[in-house]
């Protein structure tokens, strides 16, 4: 206990006695950074990271689109379409590519299913454009206001919903880890 007691009172002297050293001033210019993005700018990057998002859980079910996922956000640009809209409903519909008629590259269902396209890519574009212009230009703004005529399932919206929530989820955990990650200038 004595031993203890003089371990705490010396301590206690190095700890208050100490004076400050330059290591506060450099770190009080550092701390003064700032990083200033024009509209522009923090546009390019929410899309990069959607980008990310849906690259990401197309990953996770290992989907023969996860290489398009810059397809998606192209097309949601576009057209000015919510861009976890198209991955949402190729995940309902086919598992984000997987179970679709061979060489269709249609993970949306698009026509029944038997619609062929070239591409993943000429895919996204075709269903985007459809979907702003039969759709969302004829005030079907929404899931549930699509749903019914996109589907003739009452739960293809909620279903659609659902993959919609993973998309985002991924991006908040993504946008959590970039925070951890420290910026080199």
């Amino acid at each position: 206990m004595k031993y203890f007691l003089l371990s705490l009172i010396i301590t206690g002297l190095l700890f208050f006695s100490a004076s400050p050293v330059m290591a506060e001033k450099q770190a009080g210019n550092s701390a003064q950074l700032s990083l200033k993005m024009d509209q522009e700018e923090k546009i390019t990057l929410d899309l990069k990271r959607k980008e990310l998002a849906i690259k990401s859980v197309l990953n996770r079910y290992n989907s023969p689109m996860v290489d398009s996922a810059s397809s998606f956000t192209e097309t949601c640009l576009k057209y000015n379409l919510d861009c976890y809209l198209l991955p949402s409903i190729a995940g309902l519909e086919s598992t984000f590519g997987r179970f679709i008629w061979p060489n269709s590259y249609n993970a949306f269902g698009w026509a029944r299913g038997f619609m062929m396209f070239n591409s993943w890519s000429e895919g996204i574009d075709t269903v985007g454009k459809g979907l702003r212009e039969n759709y969302l230009n004829r005030g079907r703004l929404g899931i549930y206001e699509i749903g019914p005529i996109y589907s003739e399932s009452a739960t293809w919206a909620v279903r659609v919903e659902w993959f919609k929530r993973e998309f985002e989820k991924e991006e908040k955990r993504l946008s959590l880890l970039s925070l951890e990650i420290p910026v080199k200038l």
